[in-house]
C-alpha cells in the first residue's frame, strides 16, 4: 500500500490516479474539512479505487493512523503559496516542518520500505549559476520558502541519523491541468480564456523552468520504485529556461488571442523576495533513474500548454477559477 499525502492537490490526484491506473493499491491522505471533500479526487473516475482517509498532517495521531499498512510514503501535502507566506508564516511551519516531522517519524515508526519527501525549486533562490544542480545553494527568499528547507533537512537528518530510505524529489515549476490559480500559467490561461484583453500579472522578466505534469509524476513513480537514491537530492525538471513574458506570448498564440500585460502591483513580490532566475539541470535523474523529461525545450512546453489550455477551455473546469480575483 501506497500512502500519498497532499493526494486532493495538483500533483497529488495525478500522482494517486496513475498509480492506481499502473494497479498499485493507494491510500489518498486528503485535508479533513466540513464539505466532506476530496479536492480534485472528488470527481476522479479512480477514486473509487483507493482508500480514501480524510485527515491532517499537522496531527501526528491521524498521521499515525494514516500509515498504518503503508510499505511506502510519498509526501506531497504542504502549504504552497508564496504571497500567502508572507502574511501567515507560522501555518507554514506547522504544515510544511512540523507536518513532515510527523509524517517521519510515524514512517520510521512504522519502518516504512520508502519515504518519498517534495522539496520544490523556491529552495534555491536567485540562481547563482545555471543550470541549477543538486549542490547550488540553498536561499530563503520567502518564508516558504524556509519551511520547505527546513522540512527538507529534517527528512535528510532521518536518514543520517536513523538510516531510513529517504530520497527527496526537487520539482521545478510543474504545471499542467488542474494548477492552482495561485501559479502563473493557470492565471494567464484562465483570465484570456474569459475574454480579458489585458492580462494581469506581476513582473514578467524572472525566467522559469516548467516541467509539466506527466513528467513530474514519472519522477515521483521513479524515486518510489528506485533503491539506488536513499539520502539524496534529486531534481525534477525539464532543462529549458524561458521567462514569463515568453511564457505569456506562447499561450496567447495558441489561443489566437491578442492581449496586453497590465501590472498588477499586489502581485508583485518584495524585491529581495522575487527569485530571478530558475534552470533546471535533471543530469543526476537521469543517472540515478534514467528518467527524461518527454516535454522538453520549447516544442515540449508548447504540447504541454496545450495540452493544458485544452482543459482549462472546458467550461466546467473554467468554472473552478476565479480569473477575476487575485488570490494569494
Amino acid at each position: 500500500m501506497i500512502l500519498i499525502t497532499g493526494a486532493d492537490g495538483f500533483i497529488g490526484s495525478h500522482l494517486a490516479e496513475t498509480l492506481v491506473k499502473q494497479g498499485r493499491k493507494v491510500k489518498a491522505f486528503v485535508y479533513y474539512n466540513s464539505f466532506n471533500s476530496w479536492g480534485w479526487l472528488d470527481h476522479s473516475p479512480y477514486a473509487k479505487d483507493m482508500e480514501i482517509f480524510s485527515g491532517d498532517i499537522r496531527d501526528p495521531y491521524a498521521v499515525k493512523e494514516a500509515i498504518k499498512g503503508c510499505s511506502h510514503v510519498l509526501n506531497l501535502a504542504a502549504l504552497i503559496g508564496i504571497p500567502y507566506s508572507y502574511y501567515s508564516p507560522n501555518s507554514y511551519i506547522d504544515t510544511n516542518i512540523k507536518g513532515v516531522l510527523n509524517l517521519l517519524n510515524a514512517a520510521r515508526d512504522q519502518g516504512v520500505e520508502k519515504f518519498v519527501h517534495t522539496s520544490t525549486s523556491e529552495v534555491y533562490g536567485t540562481a547563482n549559476y545555471v543550470p541549477i544542480d543538486e549542490k547550488h545553494p540553498l536561499k530563503a527568499q520567502s518564508p516558504y520558502a524556509a519551511s520547505k528547507i527546513g522540512a527538507d533537512q529534517l527528512a535528510l537528518s532521518f536518514f543520517q541519523s536513523f538510516n531510513m530510505p529517504i530520497s527527496i524529489i526537487r520539482p521545478f515549476n510543474t504545471y499542467g491541468p488542474r494548477q492552482s490559480a495561485r501559479a502563473v500559467l493557470p492565471t494567464v490561461i484562465s483570465q484570456i480564456l474569459q475574454d480579458k484583453k489585458k492580462v494581469k500579472l506581476g513582473k514578467i522578466s524572472p525566467t522559469r523552468d516548467f516541467n509539466y505534469i506527466e513528467d513530474t509524476i514519472s519522477g515521483f513513480i521513479s524515486a518510489q520504485n528506485a533503491q539506488n537514491d536513499y539520502g539524496e537530492v534529486i531534481n525534477i525538471g525539464s532543462n529549458f529556461e524561458i521567462s514569463i513574458e515568453d511564457s505569456v506570448n506562447i499561450i496567447a498564440n495558441i489561443l489566437n488571442k491578442e492581449i496586453s500585460i497590465d501590472t498588477d502591483e499586489n502581485r508583485i513580490r518584495p524585491d529581495k523576495s522575487e527569485v530571478e532566475r530558475l534552470w533546471c539541470d535533471n543530469s543526476k535523474a537521469e543517472e540515478l533513474y534514467g528518467w527524461k523529461p518527454k516535454f522538453a525545450g520549447i516544442e515540449g512546453f508548447t504540447k504541454g500548454l496545450t495540452s493544458t489550455i485544452d482543459w482549462f477551455s472546458n467550461k466546467d473546469n473554467l468554472l473552478k477559477y476565479k480569473a477575476d480575483i487575485y488570490n494569494i
